[in-house]
């Protein structure tokens, strides 16, 4: 196989160190960033770097997208050059996190093209890209699917949702549960700690009954230790949250828990909390009540 993955930003660039290791076995990798020297040290695993997007994609059977938002990744297939470089046949593989509607107008776009497109959002974070057990949910043909699946393997399990556009739906509802739970947990550890209890103790307690979660088990140390290294940043969860707000208003659907936490969260990216991790909402919480 000849793979190229473009956008090897915090979840990009671990997740193209999994991809190196198929060099080994005889395949290709070459990567792309807009800012090469984020890349570079990529080439000692045995990846091609290259200076442009399309140059890493002209030969590649497989173009991985991994980019901010959806205004990205249109940019990087139809203005710099990426689909023209693509030959027909082979497979763009948007990794990325953009709205549905997007994702479907793409590979509308690419199929008039000879291009397939698969949409192939992904949950686990930096830690989940580092070990290969992100969570991919994939949208498009079962055909694609089980060709694609050599690629998918070592960054995590992937599953096939549904057609064009629903691997993006379900990271929407990925999203809104993770960001509603991370709310949830930081509220109550808040209360707790108000309340004068001892939060690392409070965390410790709950565990292993029904409040039990890795949004607790993980995000709730963040939030015991007052640390928030950014794996998923604030603004980033933001982004998605109003992907899902957008989405749900095509479908006619009132979904008011996820517009509370929009809220919540575009209070804190506002007092510059944006680029730490999304736990950070119980700093942004915890400042709003006075307490740090």
């Amino acid at each position: 196989m000849n793979i190229a993955l473009l956008g090897t930003g915090l979840m990009g660039y671990p997740m193209a160190e999994r991809l190196c290791g198929l060099c080994k076995a005889g395949h290709a990798v070459s990567v792309w960033n807009r800012t090469r020297s984020k890349a570079d040290s990529l080439a000692a695993l045995g990846a091609q770097v290259h200076d442009s997007p399309a140059a890493a994609a002209r030969d590649a059977e497989f173009v991985i997208t991994m980019l901010t938002d959806g205004a990205a990744v249109e940019d990087l297939l139809f203005s710099q050059g990426v689909a023209l470089a693509m030959h027909p046949g082979s497979v763009l593989l948007d990794m990325s996190s953009i709205q549905p509607a997007q994702a479907r107008a793409h590979a509308e776009r690419l199929g008039g093209m000879g291009i397939v497109h698969m949409d192939a959002p992904v949950s686990g974070g930096t830690l989940g890209a580092a070990a290969g057990t992100l969570v991919i949910m994939v949208g498009g043909k079962v055909t694609t699917f089980e060709r694609a699946r050599p690629v998918f393997a070592p960054l995590g399990r992937a599953t096939l949702v549904g057609g064009s556009g629903t691997g993006q739906l379900t990271k929407l509802a990925n999203q809104m549960i993770v960001g509603i739970t991370i709310g949830a947990v930081a509220e109550a550890l808040l209360l707790c700690e108000k309340g004068g209890a001892n939060p690392a103790k409070v965390r410790e307690a709950i565990t292993g009954g029904f409040a039990d979660s890795r949004i607790l088990q993980v995000h709730g140390q963040r939030m015991v230790d007052h640390s928030y290294p950014p794996g998923a940043r604030m603004s980033v969860q933001l982004k998605d949250l109003r992907n899902a707000l957008t989405t749900a208003q095509d479908l006619g659907l009132e979904t008011p828990i996820t517009s509370l936490l929009e809220q919540l969260y575009a209070s804190g990216v506002s007092t510059g909390l944006k680029d730490l991790d999304h736990s950070a909402l119980h700093l942004a919480l915890g400042q709003r009540n006075g307490m740090f």
